[in-house]
């Protein structure tokens, strides 16, 4: 398959997505501001050919651009500080590394304890979901200074830093109820309440669809809802 091809597509595709969420929010402001009738019992559709040389939905689509841009520079950015992946450090490293981020983890563990590896996997997993958060590993063995200076006494610790500064930790199992069968939403969880990683909103489910060669745009409105 030719790749400028395949690379046409996804961006048409990508381009037709943001343009039709562009309408659904243009919809939903010319509803509430009664410049067109709402339904309560039916879907409404509405024709995105008709609304495509709109200047308003020209602006939201210009606007969701930009956004898009600017949080595709900014992941880019954290990538380069070593974002978006669980990386091994070394000792040497270690102040460089937790003091280039404003948010970053770093697991103290012992390549023999079987407890350092699950921690692992879980953290593994949500580097790659939390990019704005470095995710890091320390071999405490490698790191006698770093261990004795932040007072590293159990296995695994987990040590969360901002802005270069030791906030918070975990020891062991204690904040996931203990055991060792806890799930990566679990330490999640807890991460999120200590205030080091964000809760991850899911992306709202594509609407669009082609029926008869048309490009519309579905959407309900329920007056007795305050979700979109």
């Amino acid at each position: 398959m030719d790749p400028d091809a395949v690379k046409s597509t996804l961006q048409n595709l990508a381009f037709g997505n943001v343009m039709a969420a562009a309408a659904r929010n243009y919809q939903k402001e010319i509803i509430a501001e009664g410049k067109a009738p709402a339904t309560s019992a039916a879907d409404q559709e509405v024709d995105l050919d008709d609304l495509m040389d709109d200047p308003e939905l020209e602006k939201l689509h210009a606007d969701r651009i930009a956004a898009l841009k600017r949080e595709a520079e900014k992941r880019e950015a954290l990538k380069r500080q070593g974002h978006g992946e669980y990386r091994e450090i070394t000792e040497g490293d270690f102040l460089g590394e937790v003091t280039g981020s404003e948010k970053a983890i770093c697991h103290f563990y012992h390549r023999e304890f079987y407890r350092c590896k699950i921690m692992d996997k879980h953290l593994k997993t949500l580097a790659l979901k939390h990019v704005d958060t470095k995710f890091m590993k320390l071999d405490a063995e490698n790191a006698p200074f770093f261990v004795t200076k932040l007072g590293v006494k159990t296995l695994p610790c987990v040590i969360i830093f901002r802005k270069g500064v030791a906030v918070d930790r975990l020891i062991g199992f204690i904040d996931m109820g203990g055991k060792d069968d806890f799930s990566t939403r679990a330490l999640e969880v807890v991460l999120i309440k200590k205030g080091i990683i964000s809760e991850k909103k899911e992306e709202d489910e594509d609407d669009d669809y082609l029926e008869g060669g048309r490009r519309t745009v579905r959407s309900s409105v329920n007056h007795d809802s305050d979700s979109d």
